[in-house]
């Protein structure tokens, strides 16, 4: 079981970056250890370029930031031309779970999906945000990862199956 994070910010580097560390953070905590992580600009370009990539490697990416209101928040549309299949439900899902901590919550624009059989979700891109995001996720994610694998089997953090 590998998952991708993905840090998209035109200003953050591996040096600086919190929202990164934080889903990397949160992944552990519900029991998943292998990671795969970047971080690329608010480009439409480089965005998909990251996804493709991992796509191709892991079995879940998130990434986090570029999901608000501001000209250069392009990460959903980024996104959602790779999909192949939209879950808006889990988006859904961590904007209700937010409120529960901010009123902004329903200010993420992110979209969730699948490429193939790996599940995308782009996540807020404040650290607190991003974290409350796997937290409202974290229930589900054993049964979607296990679904996406094809095999009806609940699949654990660690690759483990029945």
């Amino acid at each position: 079981m590998k998952i991708g994070v993905i840090t998209i910010s035109d200003t953050r580097s591996f040096e600086d970056d919190l929202s990164g560390p934080a889903v990397v953070n949160a992944l552990r905590e519900a029991g998943y250890t292998n990671f795969a992580t970047a971080i690329v600009a608010d480009d439409v370009g480089q965005i998909r370029q990251a996804i493709r990539h991992f796509a191709e490697e892991c079995n879940a990416i998130f990434t986090t930031g570029g999901t608000g209101f501001s000209p250069r928040d392009v990460t959903p549309e980024a996104t959602v031309a790779l999909l192949d299949r939209r879950a808006d439900s889990l988006c859904e899902l961590m904007r209700l779970k937010g409120l529960d901590h901010t009123p902004y919550s329903h200010m993420s624009r992110g979209v969730a999906g699948t490429i193939g059989n790996t599940l995308v979700v782009n996540l807020p891109g404040s650290p607190s945000g991003a974290t409350q995001g796997i937290e409202a996720l974290s229930a589900v994610l054993v049964p979607i990862l296990s679904n996406l694998a094809g095999d009806g089997c609940p699949v654990g953090p660690d690759g483990a199956d029945c």
